[in-house]
């Protein structure tokens, strides 16, 4: 296994193991085949292993897994907190304590506010004295780590980052999503200031194995160089050394050993450019699928009226790739889930993003198209739903 540091020097193995995808046989995890896995990837040298208070049964199931085979000490545990129930400090201090009596440990080595959607969010979080709580646990050493896991534009993700002293965060990131949400333009801006960054969707899902068109597969079937569809995708991420570590939600034992030797043979910078010149063959593949030609490169935004085009964009483009659940869960999390709602119904079209598009697109013609096929009754439940929870 290959490692690589972070913020404060400790080992962090390229691969980590994302556990919200273990197997169930019925409502319950399938422990016994959740613990093989484990096992697996702890002897190939996975350290960190990555959960969330919502993730039914997944803090409960690593816990105990690591408690019976006496392995709390030998791995990282990163969960979040689910801030978007927190009213009070003392609601933080209740989750917590029940995420440690799951996990069966007195301490978390990585702590993220789940989904932080805004700085908006993190301003509310502020006032009612999370970061006073945060730094008390770290003193106190229950919590190690802190940092923050995202989803959203380029933008806002910037300013999260200069928003607080995390010590890590974590985006989605994948060699499709390369100039869409956070992208490589918040990958290198984290970087720069001193942050690891964890990756998730690495797969969007398994979509980039399963969901492939047959030109893609024809592509990566021709080149000179031969990886399965799986390794090529992280072979992409750990080629840039600004990506510290890579989860990956595995679920077979075959799966554990076929990515924990894809990460110990892998080196940054090792793509050539005919390899990049192939991924990019691909890229175009899978978007020969897209409604709307927007590259992600953020040219129209700031909108008036808040629109998060390029997330708006990119989430009715997967309705085409990914299919329909997929890109409704993408767009509610991109535009719902913020303080101030970044919906392609804001758009008033005025017309001053369309007057800085490279690309040429009459965005407020498209985000009409958005908005008539994202913004449908489960859509406007779901915000009611959120508005309700903030209102309580």
């Amino acid at each position: 296994m290959n490692y690589r540091k972070d913020k404060y020097g400790n080992d962090v193995s390229l691969l980590g193991y994302g556990c919200m995808r273990f197997k169930r046989t019925g409502p319950k995890i399938d422990l016994a085949k959740a613990e093989k896995e484990i096992l697996t990837a702890v002897k190939g040298g996975v350290n960190y292993f990555d959960t969330a208070y919502i993730y039914p049964g997944s803090e409960a199931a690593l816990g105990e897994i690591l408690r019976r085979n006496r392995l709390r000490e030998k791995v990282n545990i990163a969960t979040k907190l689910p801030h978007y129930l927190i009213k009070t400090e003392q609601d933080a201090e209740k989750y917590f304590a029940e995420q440690l009596k799951r996990l069966q440990t007195d301490h978390v080595d990585y702590y993220l506010m789940h989904m932080l959607t805004d700085v908006d969010t993190w301003e509310r979080l502020k006032k009612l004295g999370v970061p006073e709580w945060l730094e008390e646990k770290k003193r106190s050493g229950a919590i190690r780590q802190v940092g923050f896991s995202y989803h959203g534009s380029a933008e806002m993700f910037c300013r999260l980052v200069d928003a607080y002293d995390w010590d890590f965060c974590m985006i989605q990131y994948n060699y499709m999503d390369e100039h869409s949400q956070a992208g490589r333009r918040g990958l290198t801006y984290a970087n720069s200031k001193g942050l690891p960054v964890m990756i998730m969707e690495p797969l969007r899902g398994g979509r980039l194995v399963n969901n492939l068109p047959e030109e893609a597969k024809r592509i990566f079937a021709g080149h000179s160089v031969q990886h399965t569809p799986v390794q090529w995708a992280l072979r992409w991420l750990w080629n840039q050394p600004e990506v510290t570590c890579v989860l990956s939600g595995m679920n077979s034992v075959e799966m554990v050993k076929d990515n924990v030797k894809t990460a110990s043979t892998v080196r940054a910078g090792e793509l050539t450019e005919a390899d990049e010149a192939m991924l990019r063959r691909v890229v175009n593949a899978v978007n020969a699928r897209m409604k709307v030609g927007c590259t992600g490169c953020g040219y129209c935004v700031p909108c008036p009226k808040h629109v998060d085009i390029p997330g708006c964009f990119a989430a009715y483009n997967r309705r085409y790739s990914d299919g329909w659940f997929t890109s409704l869960k993408e767009y509610f999390m991109c535009t719902a889930l913020r303080k101030t709602s970044s919906a392609a119904s804001n758009c008033v079209g005025c017309g001053k993003c369309k007057k800085h598009c490279p690309q040429g697109i009459d965005i407020p013609t498209e985000l009409g198209h958005v908005k008539k096929k994202l913004e449908g009754p489960p859509y406007k439940i779901a915000r009611k739903v959120v508005g309700w929870f903030r209102a309580y």
